[in-house]
């Protein structure tokens, strides 16, 4: 096919593709549908096969130009993209075209569409960018933490007697719901059999104060009032009236600190100090891990303030859709049911994804800046090099290299492994092209807070 195209660039990355095709081709088009027309329309008074064209043309005129057209563009668009790579569109929306051309075969055919390309973004001044590598310890009580968290995981659950109330640090089961002012049940807010410790907030509507000395099979019904300011956007500067039935009480029995717990952990090791060792290790490959990532969070974000520019509307969409659906598989429900249980509470999903709008607009920026940076420096890395990130892996998991090259044996998995081999190879060309001073110090724990 004869064509030519030309892009216009409009604001955020969004092109306009205008296609001419040449009438000749038009012409071609137009008489290779009707062909097929006469071959397989039938119409009154005609055999199959054997419709006069120009009884086709004026009783199926408009319906054959369309269908010309349609063919015409969608095989004009399919060659104008195969040899494009600076104006290609993305994949979350089709090309929009807001007015189908008329055909005449006597005249070429003009049509233009519009759509979203990934932004071209040129990151290169790094002068004056300063990153902070904050300053951590793994000391004694950071291992007594950990085996702390160890002793819970090992502890052995018995449930309470029946006469015994909820006390912090029990594990209870509750059925709870929220009521309204006549006092019925909220629809889809009724919830059974949830788990959780009394101390730790993990609850919707935090009432682990509310619910301590209760006992099993209690019923209580309660009205709290949270802080305007309250982290829970949900809550804040709203009264609930909330009914809870306590179905369960449990207690945890933790068992020694001594070498049969080390044991009960993991075969390989025979002791305590065994166990203390791995801990240690483990926790100071993980905070080099952190603070690396933080020192890389901190350098892209600086680089994204630098570099402006507009996130396509369609990429955008398509992260927001996507964080929707992950919502929706965490409440273990189908996106169309979440919006229901929301709009039950007094939400709305739009105000809810407008909330999500700047994080996702600051987590696509950087990583187009970052895939940016790695195609201008044409970033690649070896067999070689994933060789040595397999041993790596194996060493920082204390597991063999070829449990770990089992891991990554799935295609998808094992690119994944490449993209981030890639990754880290550019941060670390980076990180000897800006400054890098020491932060503030941080203890272990805080340094995984927030974490994604």
């Amino acid at each position: 096919m004869k064509l030519t195209k030309e892009f216009t660039k409009l604001e955020k990355s969004a092109v306009k593709l205008t296609v001419t095709i040449a009438k000749e081709d038009v012409e071609k088009g137009y008489k290779e549908t009707l062909a097929k027309y006469a071959k397989s329309v039938q119409l009154p008074g005609f055999r199959k096969g054997h419709v006069p064209e120009n009884i086709l043309e004026r009783k199926l005129g408009d319906s054959l130009k369309a269908d010309v057209a349609g063919n015409l563009i969608d095989t004009a668009l399919n060659e104008a993209f195969e040899s494009e790579t600076e104006y290609r569109p993305l994949p979350y929306a089709q090309p929009v075209m807001e007015k189908m051309p008329d055909i005449d075969i006597t005249k070429d055919l003009t049509f233009s569409v519009t759509y979203d390309t990934f932004p071209k973004v040129s990151v290169k001044d790094f002068s004056g960018i300063t990153v902070k590598e904050p300053q951590v310890t793994v000391g004694d009580k950071e291992l007594q933490d950990e085996l702390k968290a160890i002793q819970e995981r090992n502890a052995v659950v018995m449930d309470r007697k029946a006469d015994e109330k909820v006390e912090k640090g029990n594990i209870v089961t509750i059925n709870y719901s929220e009521l309204d002012d006549d006092g019925k049940i909220i629809d889809g807010s009724k919830r059974e059999d949830f788990v959780f410790t009394v101390g730790t907030g993990e609850n919707i509507y935090k009432i682990d104060d509310d619910i301590i000395g209760m006992k099993k099979d209690e019923t209580k019904e309660f009205t709290k009032k949270y802080k305007k300011d309250d982290a829970d956007k949900e809550l804040a500067g709203k009264t609930k009236k909330i009914s809870v039935t306590v179905t369960a009480i449990k207690i945890r029995n933790l068992p020694a600190l001594d070498d049969d717990l080390a044991q009960d952990v993991n075969e390989k090791y025979k002791t305590l100090d065994d166990l203390k060792a791995d801990i240690t290790k483990n926790m100071e490959h993980a905070k080099d891990k952190r603070v690396k990532e933080l020192k890389s969070n901190d350098l892209v974000a600086q680089l994204v303030e630098r570099t402006p520019f507009d996130i396509p509307e369609s990429m955008l969409k398509a992260e927001l859709d996507g964080r929707w659906k992950m919502m929706a598989q965490q409440f273990q429900t189908t996106p169309e049911e979440l919006e229901k249980m929301l709009s039950s509470s007094g939400s709305k999903k739009e105000d809810m994804l407008k909330e999500w709008t700047g994080d996702s607009e600051k987590m696509l920026k950087s990583r187009i800046v970052i895939d940016s940076l790695m195609r201008d420096r044409n970033i690649s890395v070896t067999p070689e090099e994933i060789e040595a990130q397999y041993a790596k892996i194996a060493e920082d998991n204390g597991i063999s290299v070829e449990d770990v090259k089992k891991r990554y044996a799935d295609p998808r998995s094992k690119e994944y492994l490449i993209d981030d081999a890639k990754e880290q190879k550019l941060y670390d060309e980076l990180f000897k092209e800006v400054k890098v001073v020491k932060g503030e110090k941080t203890a272990f724990a805080d340094l995984f807070k927030n974490a994604q």
